[in-house]
């Protein structure tokens, strides 16, 4: 199935894009900041990064899924449904407000997998971004490529052992901050605001929440749990979906002495939907 894919192995794309007053302001009011400064030459927390360097496809250049259609950068992989299946990433200088940036993505690895509920391909991202002084951060993304949806429920993994969580917070989100988010990175995909796309196309019972927005709201929590800290870096596995207006929580557990901790969000039921080991100190 991968045979012809290979050949799109070590293909690269440049991207600029520009850490904007106006960015930083919305993305302070999806996460109710107000510690953090939009004028220029401020600087801006690093996972923040997530909302800059977006595909933004002609509308004409579309795929059915909200997506830029697959053969442009990203190869033709013959199956229809997409997830990010986990990223490593690690922060290595600041960003300020007004820097301009450049991310080159590289096409590291194209992996086809068999997993519990059929064929997966995944697809592995290096990105690599810079700025006015030299590297900011490194990136590895992996895209997931699953099968159509199935008559029959796919089979659920065994549920993962939560660890004793240090604190926890309630985490629900709803439609307006998957929207938020959507709009602020131009993320396209349906799944995210289009909840007959999502029900009768793709199978799921309700809008998918985004992995970064669940990425980024653990990490805003990490951070209130450790006054004056930063995220250096994290590895962060998807492990399940969590789905819009569901209730679950936010979690972490004691760091150790270099401040490395595990973070996990949970389910409606308390099943571990998402997992961080972050690097968080100061």
């Amino acid at each position: 199935m991968t045979g012809n894919l290979q050949s799109w192995v070590g293909r690269t794309r440049s991207v600029d894009d520009e850490m904007a007053a106006p960015l930083v302001r919305r993305m302070a009011a999806l996460t109710d900041r107000t510690d953090v400064a939009w004028n220029h030459g401020a600087i801006v927390p690093g996972h923040w990064l997530c909302m800059l360097f977006d595909d933004a496809a002609p509308q004409s250049a579309l795929g059915p899924d909200g997506h830029p259609a697959k053969g442009d950068f990203l190869p033709p992989v013959p199956l229809p449904r997409r997830m990010l299946g986990g990223r490593r990433l690690t922060y290595a200088a600041p960003v300020r407000v007004g820097d301009r940036l450049t991310r080159v993505t590289e096409i590291a690895a194209i992996t086809p997998k068999v997993g519990r509920s059929g064929a997966i391909i995944f697809v592995m991202l290096r990105h690599t971004i810079t700025g006015p002084s030299g590297l900011v951060a490194t990136e590895e993304q992996d895209i997931a490529y699953l099968e159509a949806k199935r008559n029959a429920p796919a089979p659920k993994d065994p549920p993962s052992t939560v660890p004793n969580a240090a604190w926890r917070e309630p985490f629900a989100p709803d439609q307006a901050m998957l929207f938020r988010y959507s709009a602020l990175a131009f993320n396209g995909h349906r799944i995210h605001y289009d909840a007959d796309y999502a029900r009768d196309v793709e199978g799921y019972p309700a809008l998918v929440v985004n992995g970064g927005v669940t990425t980024l709201f653990l990490l805003e929590a990490a951070l209130r749990h450790a006054p004056g800290a930063r995220i250096h870096g994290y590895d962060a596995r998807t492990l399940q979906p969590l789905f819009c207006g569901r209730k679950g929580a936010l979690c972490g557990d004691a760091p150790d002495a270099e401040g490395r901790r595990t973070l996990w969000a949970e389910d409606e039921t308390g099943a571990m939907a998402l997992r961080l080991t972050a690097k968080v100190a100061p």
